[in-house]
Order: C-alpha cells, then sequence, then structure tokens
C-alpha cells in the first residue's frame, strides 16, 4: 500500500513532466525554470541537440525551436522510482515537428526516451538531469 506522501511526489512529478512539456510546446521559456534545478545538467545529444547546463540547454532552446512552425510533445508510461528526496524515472515521448508552411510543410516524428534524475527542493520536485534516448526518426527533413 502506497502512502499518501508517495502518492503525492508521484503527481508532482507527472505534473513535473507535462510542465515542461507546456513549457517546450507553446514556447513559454521561462517556465522551464520551475521545472529544471539551476544547476541541472541536460544532454540532447542523442536527437541532434546539445549538452550542457540548464542555462545553455534553455537558451538553445528558445534560438531553436522556432524555426519549426509546430510541434507537440506526448509524453507516457512513466516508471519513476522513489528514494527519498530523490527520484529517477524514464518517460516515453512521440514529439511530431513540423518544419516550413503550406506546400512545403514536412511533417517528421522523433520516438524518444527521457532518463531523469530528480530531487525534491523547497519549491518542489525539480529535474536534476535529462538525457534523451533516440529511439526513431521517422522521415527526417533533408536540412542544408
Amino acid at each position: 500500500m502506497r502512502s499518501l506522501e508517495e502518492i503525492a511526489d508521484r503527481l508532482e512529478i507527472q505534473e513535473l513532466l507535462v510542465a515542461y512539456s507546456h513549457a517546450i510546446d507553446f514556447r513559454r521559456w521561462d517556465e522551464l525554470d520551475d521545472v529544471f534545478t539551476p544547476d541541472a545538467f541536460i544532454d540532447y545529444t542523442a536527437m541532434g541537440g546539445p549538452k550542457g547546463s540548464y542555462p545553455e540547454i534553455k537558451a538553445f532552446l528558445a534560438q531553436t525551436l522556432p524555426i519549426f512552425a509546430s510541434y507537440y510533445h506526448l509524453i507516457g508510461t512513466s516508471k519513476v522510482d522513489l528514494d527519498g528526496d530523490t527520484a529517477t524515472g524514464v518517460t516515453l515521448c512521440h514529439n511530431p515537428m513540423v518544419i516550413g508552411e503550406g506546400e512545403a510543410e514536412h511533417v517528421f516524428v522523433c520516438g524518444l526516451w527521457y532518463h531523469d534524475r530528480f530531487v525534491r527542493t523547497a519549491g518542489g520536485w525539480r529535474i536534476r538531469e535529462r538525457v534523451e534516448e533516440k529511439t526513431y526518426v521517422k522521415d527526417a527533413p533533408r536540412l542544408g
């Protein structure tokens, strides 16, 4: 039987994952400040992005994602293991992305796993580390 505290922790972590997706998908970059710890490490290299500190990655997202006309992050089947004030998690993500508009519109789809390390802070649960694992990319555009 799970305790009320464990249930609350799991719900808060699930909402944290949703907050990440919404911040990215609605291009509200400053909302990521409530998702990651200030010293978080993020590695997007598996899908062609950079790795680095949270401030570096936040700047990269704000600079790079506007080249896409639209996209969304469909997350699900998270497996979270709690250990006191820390936790680890693996979450799948299905991510269609649109580049171009009108007749030049091209849709491609990325499938990936997020491998996360969470920590409880004074402001609630945050992601301390995120590493992407590529599953597939379908119909990627040829850029350049």
